[in-house]
């Protein structure tokens, strides 16, 4: 049963911490909290997990206050625990900050609240790194912040520019790591609604239902912004800022990618993890990694050209055999590992009309391949079904020919039974 304070009881409570300035958002680096449960009510949580959409079976949790930050603002949720409780979702509903969870709490019982520190500050270091990033952009060449992305592995800001050169990205970098260097504050404030500061202070990352008092994040002598989420305190505590290229985004515009903070270190880490295997595999040193890898393309590209003339080539004596057997039947089998749909086509246009059935397949044995049946209309009309159901396959077909591809090669002996079968018929011995 969901146990809720009066709606009085609720503004009082949510003038008492701010609506838009949770705990979370107060002091972004706190950990811990205590608090008391609002509500609990059943709730279903729909996740897309491996691929697979799922949904989940819970309940919404509403807290008097929260260290635990909503989505909003263009920052992903926190994750973390209530007790010992999990929290999968934190949304934002209104002035009202939503966790969900798997497990039941009482309404007015006080919980401890813990926050997944690592996802936390990677998230400030993100964030504060982007609202660093923006201003700079803006004021050396001009390009304005349209929007942008934390995601999970790089982030991303849109520029209203259709293209930035290799100079410019580099200075941009450089300007923002010496502003990192120069250990300047970030300060949060929070204004009323009411304020006239208001007005002289960019809508920045601020949702658009947003309710309460409105917090500036100031970055001393270079950007303030309204903004919603969890920052860092001072620009040293972004360690440094990778901005790793451009990639073309919408109409005349382009998508900066960059990293902040740890993500640096660790991206540093997977590429000097990435350098040594190559050094491994390939036996030079990393600066002829890209030469090498070239020449090796060229050499795959080669020998795939040779590779494509050669089962041609096998193709065309295969069927040439074939055509010179004077004891040749009404059927013809033929599987081959290496072939592709080419290496079977060439095949069944020179002998499909020598046989009453062509039955070809290529790839692994037991497991995946393609398959072709070829020859007469309506055995191929009639047996084209059958043998992608007895290779638990899937084809379609026109003019005397059916292929596709098989799961089950291992099957082919049924189908070569099925074909038999069918060319032993009365009808099939008159055609």
């Amino acid at each position: 049963v969901s146990v809720r304070p009066s709606v009085s009881e609720r503004r009082l409570a949510i003038r008492s911490f701010g609506a838009m300035a949770f705990v979370c958002q107060r002091d972004s680096y706190l950990r811990e909290f205590e608090t008391t449960v609002v509500s609990c009510t059943p709730a279903e949580l729909k996740t897309f997990y491996n691929g697979k959409k799922e949904t989940l079976k819970g309940f919404d949790v509403i807290l008097e206050d929260t260290v635990l930050f909503p989505e909003g603002g263009g920052q992903p949720d926190d994750r973390g625990f209530i007790n010992d409780i999990p929290v999968l979702r934190v949304m934002r509903n209104g002035a009202e900050a939503v966790h969900f969870v798997q497990s039941p709490l009482e309404p007015l019982s006080k919980v401890q609240l813990k926050v997944d520190w690592e996802r936390r500050f990677d998230h400030m270091q993100q964030h504060s790194g982007q609202h660093l990033i923006t201003p700079l952009a803006e004021s050396m060449f001009g390009y304005k912040t349209t929007s942008w992305e934390l995601g999970r592995q790089r982030g991303y800001i849109e520029l209203d520019t259709p293209s930035m050169s290799a100079e410019q990205l580099e200075a941009l970098e450089k300007a923002v790591n010496e502003k990192i260097r120069q250990h300047i504050p970030v300060n949060v404030r929070v204004l009323s609604l009411d304020d006239p500061e208001n007005e002289q202070v960019s809508d920045g990352d601020l949702p658009d239902d947003r309710a309460g008092p409105i917090r500036i994040i100031d970055i001393v002598g270079i950007d303030e912004n309204k903004c919603c989420g969890t920052h860092v305190s001072n620009l040293s505590h972004l360690q440094a800022i990778k901005l790793l290229g451009t990639e073309k985004g919408k109409k005349k515009k382009i998508n900066l990618v960059f990293l902040a903070g740890n993500r640096v270190l660790k991206y540093a880490e997977k590429s000097f993890t990435m350098e040594k295997a190559l050094t491994s595999l390939l036996k030079n040193g990393p600066e002829e990694h890209l030469d090498v890898v070239e020449k090796l393309q060229k050499s795959a590209k080669l020998l795939q050209k040779n590779n494509v003339s050669l089962l041609k080539d096998l193709a065309l004596l295969t069927a040439q055999s074939f055509k010179s057997d004077p004891n040749k039947g009404k059927i013809f089998v033929m599987h081959r590992k290496e072939g592709d749909s080419d290496f079977m086509n060439i095949i069944a246009n020179e002998i499909s009309t020598e046989v009453v059935l062509l039955f070809l397949t290529v790839g692994d044995e037991k497991g995946a391949g393609l398959f072709l049946l070829a020859g007469q209309v309506d055995a191929v009309e009639a047996l084209g079904p059958k043998v992608a159901e007895t290779l638990d396959g899937k084809g379609a077909g026109k003019q005397g020919r059916y292929q596709g591809k098989a799961n089950k090669m291992s099957k082919r002996p049924k189908v070569e039974a099925l074909l038999q079968q069918y060319v032993c018929k009365p009808d099939a011995q008159e055609e």
